[in-house]
């Protein structure tokens, strides 16, 4: 699957360049993806709904009338599923629906998606990790200074840890996602259209992304 390592610039801030490592793929990448993604949105399921068959409902040990001579149906219990407040017949039950993904499965469609998404990139120091106070106004215009147009495309901004403050202002804006280099993931990944790297963050994708495989 994985051919060579290479090395492709990020715009840094529209002035300087910075290089990010990663592994070029061939297109058979695409089936990898789709397997991590459906991996990702299974495990995602909990699985909890549930439903009584007969015989988990409460009651119905005893007979309700006799077999015969009374004039009506036939009936055992009145936990059957024919009666009001009996039981389910092919109902849901509980179940497990994760999936395994092997590391390196993970890895190579991690580093496809972010190889697709290099000309939608921008790389910058830091993203306004010094906020003194929550501020959405201050995070809209920071964005569109990098030239980032944040009306329809839809921003991933990744960064080495969580500030609370930014988290804060950016939790408002419907087409902004805030996420950790080391909680990368496919989702999050196809729905963007712009990424916005800070540079501690882009070493931390380096370094978890790119182990030797």
């Amino acid at each position: 699957m994985i051919q060579e390592q290479l090395k492709y610039p990020i715009y840094l801030q529209k002035d300087t360049k910075a290089n990010i490592k990663i592994k070029n793929t061939n297109n058979s990448i695409i089936y990898i993806i789709h397997r991590a993604l459906i991996q990702q949105l299974s495990n995602q399921r909990q699985g909890t709904v549930n439903t009584k068959t007969r015989s988990e409902v409460r009651g119905g040990g005893r007979k309700p009338w006799k077999q015969k001579g009374t004039g009506r149906a036939r009936a055992g219990s009145i936990r059957s599923p024919l009666w009001k407040g009996g039981g389910t017949i092919f109902g849901p039950k509980n179940k497990d629906y994760k999936i395994k993904l092997n590391k390196k499965e993970k890895r190579i469609a991690l580093n496809g998606l972010i190889y697709n998404k290099l000309k939608h990139t921008i790389l910058v120091e830091n993203f306004l990790e010094h906020i003194e106070k929550p501020n959405t106004k201050e995070v809209l215009n920071y964005v569109k200074s990098v030239g980032i147009s944040t009306e329809k495309n839809k921003i991933l901004l990744i960064v080495d840890s969580k500030n609370r403050n930014l988290y804060l202002s950016t939790r408002n804006l419907k087409n902004f996602e805030l996420i950790k280099a080391n909680q990368l993931n496919i989702v999050a990944l196809l729905k963007a259209d712009q990424l916005v790297i800070t540079s501690k963050a882009l070493s931390i994708i380096n370094e978890v992304y790119n182990e030797k495989t």
